[in-house]
């Protein structure tokens, strides 16, 4: 009290005066010009860079652990390293968040502390957390190791969905065995699920308010840095659906001619286990009995690369033969010492879905993928080596720029490589095909099974997070969350169950995307954008000339032109350090995502489809049935 009444000797005026020369000494004393604290903090980040990589490459190797060796063991391992890492990212968020970041002048230095401040799961209280990764470990193991019965010999249970279902669905042409198998898999891949999917869903929920979105799906696309990507997403499929509802016209068309109007109705959505694969998300396995000219060539080297004597080793030096070919960089000794090539014989339960891992050190880069000796995991091998060398190109980059531009990035630069070494200009100059006459039937042939591959993948991709985005934000209640799936995939691919299900079953999981918390956004994405990057690509291999009718952008192959491969490795080495339109521009001088090449690529398809569908009579579009019952 004292002390105020001395200072209420002095009139107001002067009492402002002294007030503001004490704020200017304490500033003087406490604070510092931006520029000098900008210095700090990039110092601190500097001197943190080594114990994020330890960290980091602590929890890449006890998820491979876990994920080549499913014991309970490593899992409780994983857990505990995951727990602790989040507890470490949580501490360093809160000590940079001491930084006024959002003001500093760097502008990379601002991108930096925001990564780093950016939580994600790890921001929920620790033991919400650990619910969250019981939730999902627990879906993905269900997932991992499902094992169902023999058609033929129902004594014999130990059919797993790698190799076993997938080669059973990519071969069979029986319906009531694939209607089986198909039951068999999503009873077991799903409904067990639903008390931890919604105990996921939740958790999902808090940590996005934790972190200022309204929901996960916000908290997804916030990814994409641009808050017209939903809208962008919106419009691509837009364009996209007179080309598929083509595709889909005539492929029923054939459905219809092999088994019958029973089984495949003339305007209803197409039963999905006659598609070829588990959950009709590629049709090009079926490719044997729809071909438009099966009399011309068909595109299939599987028979002669088991011919040659390929095995999974020769698969994947070929991959790294291609990218070293485009003066990219070689894989280092240690990817072959420690990455999973083939399916162990050991007898152990692992994640057999084809995954590139990057485990923060210099040239340490694996792949785990059960590889068989056929053309789809040829060029998957492709596709998965893609990763691994964007991985190599941006490794000199900090910590929190090592990923993609977004997370479609990443997928689509391995399918750019893919899109080269599917033509027959390439397989020609490997020795996998030869006296291949790339006539006009066989161009249409060779379109058709891209576009089983490629176009029928894109409604399933926006179906699966169209789907989460509902369940996230609340538009898809628990009570109706089956049926509402199936509505979604009959709405976009026009395909349905090969049985009726009910909201006492739960599908959706039976895809390891949503077992695994896996966003499948970026696959859609890279799709579209893939197409893109092949286009300038092979411009700059001198394979594409618009408007020239030999050198087009849907027979280019850019084995051994370092000119594409140098820029290729310039937009790769970004990393993540610029926003994805920046890397976009750097190869193609485009800064939106645009399906106009996609299109192009697949214009002799979409004319001759037309064409053939008018004179069939098929129908093109259809008409919604129900396969799934509310109550």
């Amino acid at each position: 009290m004292a002390a105020v009444h001395r200072f209420s000797r002095f009139k107001p005026i002067v009492w402002l005066v002294l007030l503001g020369t004490c704020c200017l000494l304490l500033t003087g004393i406490t604070a510092r010009p931006s520029w000098e604290t900008e210095n700090a903090a990039r110092q601190y980040l500097d001197q943190l860079e080594s114990e994020i990589l330890r960290y980091r490459n602590e929890g890449s190797e006890a998820s491979w652990a876990y994920d080549s060796n499913l014991t309970e063991e490593n899992l409780k391992a994983l857990n505990e390293l995951r727990t602790r890492n989040a507890n470490y990212f949580k501490s360093l968020a809160q000590d940079l968040s001491k930084y006024d970041f959002n003001n500093f002048k760097d502008q990379d230095l601002k991108r930096r502390f925001r990564k780093l401040t950016s939580l994600g799961y790890a921001a929920l209280p620790e033991d919400k957390y650990t619910q969250l990764l019981d939730a999902v470990s627990s879906m993905s193991a269900n997932y991992a190791k499902i094992k169902v019965c023999d058609y033929h010999d129902q004594s014999k249970c130990d059919l797993s969905l790698e190799p076993e279902l997938t080669e059973i669905f990519a071969t069979s042409r029986d319906p009531e065995e694939l209607k089986y198998y198909w039951t068999q898999w999503y009873d077991a891949a799903g409904a067990p699920t639903r008390e931890d999917f919604d105990a996921y869903v939740a958790l999902n929920r808090e940590a996005a308010k934790i972190n200022n979105y309204s929901s996960g799906a916000e908290a997804w696309l916030a990814a994409y840095e641009d808050d017209t990507f939903e809208d962008q997403v919106d419009s691509a499929m837009n364009e996209i659906m007179p080309l598929y509802q083509q595709i889909h016209a005539y492929v029923r068309y054939k459905l219809r001619e092999k088994y019958g109007d029973d089984i495949v109705s003339e305007k209803g959505p197409i039963p999905m286990h006659l598609l070829g694969n588990m959950w009709a998300q590629t049709w090009d396995n079926i490719a044997d009995f729809t071909t438009p000219f099966p009399d011309s060539q068909l595109l299939d080297v599987t028979e002669e690369m088991v011919k040659q004597n390929y095995n999974p080793i020769q698969m994947f030096e070929m991959g790294d033969e291609f990218f070293v070919s485009l003066n990219m960089t070689k894989l280092p000794q240690t990817f072959w010492e420690k990455s999973i090539l083939e399916k162990p014989d050991d007898g152990r339960d692992l994640i057999c879905h084809a995954s590139a891992w990057d485990f923060s050190k210099d040239d340490d880069v694996r792949i785990k993928q059960c590889t068989r000796v056929n053309m789809e995991d040829f060029f998957t091998v492709h596709h998965e080596l893609g990763h691994i060398q964007y991985y190599l190109q941006y490794q000199h980059q900090p910590n929190m720029y090592r990923g993609g531009a977004n997370p479609g990035f990443h997928e689509a630069v391995g399918d750019v490589i893919s899109l080269s070494v599917s033509t027959p200009k390439h397989l020609e100059r490997i020795g996998l095909l030869s006296n291949f006459v790339l006539d006009e039937n066989a161009k249409i042939n060779q379109f058709y099974r891209s576009g089983l591959a490629k176009l029928v993948f894109l409604p399933f991709a926006y179906t699966i997070d169209k789907y989460r985005w509902g369940i996230f934000r609340g538009d898809i209640k628990p009570e109706e969350a089956n049926c509402k799936f199936w509505e979604l995939r009959s709405k976009f691919s026009g395909i349905e169950p090969p049985v009726v299900r009910s909201e006492e079953d739960f599908d959706a999981p039976a895809k390891y995307h949503v077992s695994a918390d896996v966003e499948y956004l970026r696959y859609l994405v890279s799709y579209i954008i893939q197409f893109q990057f092949h286009r300038s690509a092979c411009e700059l291999a001198g394979e594409y000339v618009k408007g020239d009718p030999e050198k087009t952008v849907n027979n280019c192959d850019i084995y051994q032109s370092a000119e594409a491969g140098n820029v290729i490795k310039a937009m790769l080495s970004m990393g993540s350090s610029k926003p994805w339109p920046d890397a976009m521009e750097v190869l193609t001088g485009q800064r939106r995502m645009s399906a106009d090449a996609l299109f192009e690529y697949f214009e002799p398809l979409y004319e001759w489809l037309q064409e053939e569908n008018k004179r069939l009579g098929a129908y093109v579009g259809w008409e919604e049935t129900e396969k799934c019952k509310t109550a």
